[in-house]
């Protein structure tokens, strides 16, 4: 097959033309390949062109010129008036007959001034190559290679510019011979060609209009020629190889209205294939292990290559299958619509009439629910039928109601394919079919086919089918509504994000990603081909995605196109935000093609240099409070302070929180022993649960000071043991009994924040608070109050700045002394997401929170210097 027909045929199956292989991999393969008995050339695809658009073909019906032999009677004259040319291009369409080795002249133009004003050349050398001269005020440029003389259809167009005679000679795209200096007349500057001339297809003139010889006639097929008074650009060559006409500065444009042809000429209506971007494509010279290109209309054997994983998936899809969809539709259309297998389907070119008949009887059984969840393979054949049917081409004279019913169909088993119960069966071929945005490139290319609906008087079309749908003008859109593609994305498209969004970057550690709006398509056309312009828009957010995976997230919108051509990856190439809503995002870029929004959910880490900071001054504050609470612990025991419900509760609160922090500075030495690290954490969580409860109790204890309680210090002091030690145990026991396997943290004995376990702590932690925080306001209240009183009884004559004063001291003194004990510096653990500082200020007030307390219950404790003043007393005595 030629290039186009082997990668469709590939692409039908599945699978993608030989890609070239490696300098390692060349001798090996072609050993294979011979062992195959292949040899010659096979086509190659090269590893590049998977970025780029899939290359199309056009049909264009055209009359052609037939000269069968070299005669001195058979031409064409041109019927046209030529004005001044001070620049020219001429191209045209060739098949050069390869019988005859003599001079052949493709055109010549003649004025009385000059028989040889503008003429081209050519022959065949003994390489096999046709080489071509240019002619114009009767200078000769050298013949040169252009093309090799194959047969094929070829495509030339040869360009002078009177301003420092420069020319140049295109063939099949590219740029073959160029100079300056051709036809400066004497010693003066080169000329325009001139006017009103006689231009004649396949003779040379050797006298005006007339007088032809056979040794320079020309044999072959000429079509497609036009002329203009300008040097067109390689952009412009390109578009006119590929059919398309340049409008501007045209001379002559080529029609059979416009032409004298000798009765003697053939005159023929064929169709060409017009050439897409690149005509010569890659292939590998088996017996030398060589690279060379051949012409990509040329029909060489190729090689269909499957990843392994690719292969197996779709053997195992066809040897699961119960190919009950496909005995529905082929029942229903009474022939084979769709095949039993995927390796041995057709590829073939439908037309209008079959594909409108297809899909019509498919989307009929889909939408009746006979087959509710598709198979692999049934999903795998819908969609080689999708491709075959976008592929199609359209032919002049199919009636345009059929093409738009056919778009219907299109988009209806589109969105019947995306139905949330098929999200399981889009994973499962997610090794032949990289998610459902294959689907986005199947229905772009199905937009294309709509073309010869757009008439002067209706310049908008627009077919919907559920969440799908397009709308095109010279504007072409798409958009897959969410709920359509982001119920199979949610299983397979999301994995596709470029790494370099889905890695981990400083403090954020990626979880998770999910299509955030709809997606949509947009693409500029200039006279039916597509062109690259910027574009602004704006997506509305859809998703939402509950932060219940992670202990501090962070939700970040990155505006992204899809590139369904590399296989459905992300990418924000070229692409900014312009703004940012709650509810929607609006964006820019220098391009256009498949756009969407990301919601990508992260989780707060440190980096290795803050994570060590954090650990080291950690230990220290452990260490230093540990330390600081065993000294005031022992004085509270030795030096004999009077026996009290405050001294009591002070004791258990000591002795909890210095437990609590020598297993902490110790806790990651377990980390190797898994045992031994669940022990930690359940003890961990046992000991600052209790050091938390006894900070309520010191709170309770309070607000018994402060509001009269009606309960007697015996019955309140075992409400304080059942509050401090009996809730601690409850709560980690019933934790333990209900969560045991996600208890512990992967990387920390600590609680598993990933899980509903890390709320057996937070949970009663906010609550204590709540309640320490009201007490402390209660109390703050009253010593305010009783400061005012007694400040008027003693000096009731005192300056306004020594009652401010007094008050100040009033309110400060309270909350001092109580804000450690009650545990109200834990409210900065709520604030360590938001920035480091925060952790910093966090582990600084509670690891000193033991040094706080001896300084304030020890060293400022009026009873334990009494105490210790008494002993000092009675050993001097």
């Amino acid at each position: 097959l030629d290039w186009w027909q082997a990668d469709r045929y590939c692409e039908q199956r599945f699978a993608q033309l030989l890609f070239e292989p490696q300098d390692t991999e060349q001798g090996s393969f072609s050993k294979l390949l011979q062992s195959h008995h292949i040899r010659g050339s096979v086509w190659l695809k090269e590893r590049d062109s998977v970025l780029h658009k899939t290359k199309r073909r056009r049909g264009h019906t055209i009359p052609v010129l037939v000269f069968r032999d070299k005669t001195d009677t058979k031409y064409v004259k041109v019927l046209s008036d030529f004005p001044a040319l001070p620049a020219v291009t001429a191209c045209a369409h060739l098949q050069w007959d390869t019988r005859t080795q003599e001079i052949a002249t493709i055109f010549s133009y003649a004025v009385p001034a000059f028989i040889n004003e503008f003429q081209l050349r050519g022959f065949v050398d003994e390489e096999g190559f046709v080489r071509f001269a240019l002619i114009v005020h009767g200078h000769h440029s050298p013949y040169l290679p252009v093309f090799r003389a194959d047969g094929q259809w070829h495509h030339f167009c040869v360009t002078w510019q009177q301003e420092n005679g420069t020319w140049a000679i295109y063939a099949d795209g590219k740029r073959r011979a160029s100079a300056s200096g051709l036809c400066s007349v004497g010693t003066s500057a080169p000329q325009a060609i001139f006017g009103h001339g006689t231009f004649i297809i396949g003779q040379d003139q050797d006298s005006l209009g007339g007088t032809f010889r056979a040794k320079e006639s020309f044999s072959g097929n000429i079509t497609d020629l036009h002329v203009w008074q300008k040097v067109l650009s390689t952009e412009q060559i390109e578009k006119v190889r590929s059919c398309w006409v340049v409008e501007q500065d045209l001379v002559f444009g080529w029609s059979s209205n416009a032409l004298e042809v000798e009765s003697t000429i053939q005159a023929v209506t064929t169709q060409l294939l017009c050439p897409g971007p690149v005509e010569e494509c890659r292939v590998l010279e088996v017996g030398s292990s060589g690279f060379s290109y051949e012409s990509c209309l040329q029909s060489l054997p190729f090689i269909c290559l499957y990843s392994k994983d690719a292969y197996w998936q779709l053997k195992r899809a066809q040897l699961e299958s119960s190919h009950s969809l496909a005995g529905l539709v082929n029942s229903l259309a009474v022939r084979t619509v769709i095949p039993d297998s995927v390796f041995t389907s057709d590829v073939q070119d439908m037309n209008l009439s079959v594909a409108l008949d297809a899909l019509d009887v498919l989307a009929t059984v889909l939408r009746g629910g006979e087959v509710p969840v598709l198979e692999p393979a049934d999903l795998l054949t819908v969609l080689q039928l999708l491709k075959q049917v976008s592929d199609m081409e359209i032919q002049e004279g199919d009636e345009l109601e059929m093409l738009e019913q056919l778009g219907q169909y299109y988009m209806e088993v589109t969105e019947l394919i995306l139905e949330e119960q098929n999200s399981g069966t889009w994973s499962s071929i997610s090794q032949v079919i990289r998610g459902p945005m294959a689907v986005v490139e199947l229905c772009d290319r199905m937009v294309s086919l709509l073309v010869p609906l757009l008439t002067p008087e209706r310049t908008k079309i627009m077919i919907q089918h559920g969440n799908i749908g397009l709308h095109r003008v010279t504007v072409k859109n798409m958009w897959f509504g969410y709920g359509s593609l982001q119920r199979c994305l949610s299983s397979s498209g999301t994995s596709a994000v470029s790494q370099d969004m889905a890695a981990s970057n400083g403090g954020q550690k990626y979880l998770s990603t999910a299509v955030g709006t709809a997606v949509i398509s947009s693409t500029l056309l200039s006279d039916f081909q597509e062109i690259s312009t910027s574009v602004r828009y704006r997506l509305q957010h859809r998703a939402q995605v509950p932060p219940r995976d992670c202990n501090f997230c962070v939700f970040s919108l990155f505006l992204l196109h899809v590139s369904p051509d590399a296989g459905g990856m992300w990418s924000t190439a070229g692409c900014s935000v312009v703004m940012s809503l709650p509810d929607s995002t609006a964006c820019f870029c220098n391009h256009t093609t498949n756009f969407a929004i990301l919601l990508q959910v992260y989780e707060m880490q440190r980096t290795t240099k803050e994570e060590f900071t954090l650990q080291t001054l950690t230990f220290i504050g452990c260490g230093v409070s540990f330390c600081a609470l065993i000294v005031t612990f022992i004085l509270l025991l030795v030096v004999r302070v009077p026996k009290s419900e405050r001294t009591t509760v002070h004791k258990n609160l000591i002795l909890a929180l210095a437990a609590g922090e020598a297993l902490l500075m110790f806790s990651e030495l377990a980390k190797t022993n898994q045992v031994l690290c669940f022990m930690v954490t359940a003890f961990l969580h046992l000991f600052f649960m209790a050091a938390f409860s006894w900070m309520l109790v010191e709170g309770l204890l309070l607000w018994s000071k402060v509001v009269a309680v009606n309960m007697s210090e015996d019955r309140r002091m075992k409400f304080y043991y059942v509050t401090g030690w009996g809730l601690p145990i409850l709560i980690v026991g019933v934790t333990l009994a209900t969560s045991f396997k996600k208890y512990v943290a992967a990387n920390h004995c600590w609680l598993n924040v990933q899980t509903n376990v890390i709320w057996a702590f937070v949970g009663p932690v906010l609550f204590i608070l709540a309640v320490n925080t009201f007490v402390l306001l209660r109390v703050v209240m009253v010593t305010v109050a009783s400061a005012r009183r007694r400040l008027k009884m003693l000096t009731p004559n005192s300056s306004l700045e020594n009652q401010i004063g007094t008050q100040i001291w009033a309110t400060a003194k309270p909350v001092l002394v109580l804000l450690p004990v009650l545990g109200l510096t834990w409210l900065c653990g709520v604030l360590v997401h938001l920035s480091i500082v925060w952790a910093y200020v966090f582990i600084v007030l509670n690891s000193l929170q033991g040094l706080y307390i001896f300084l304030v219950y020890a060293i400022c404790n009026s009873e334990v210097r009494n105490a210790i003043q008494r002993m000092k007393d009675k050993k001097k005595a």
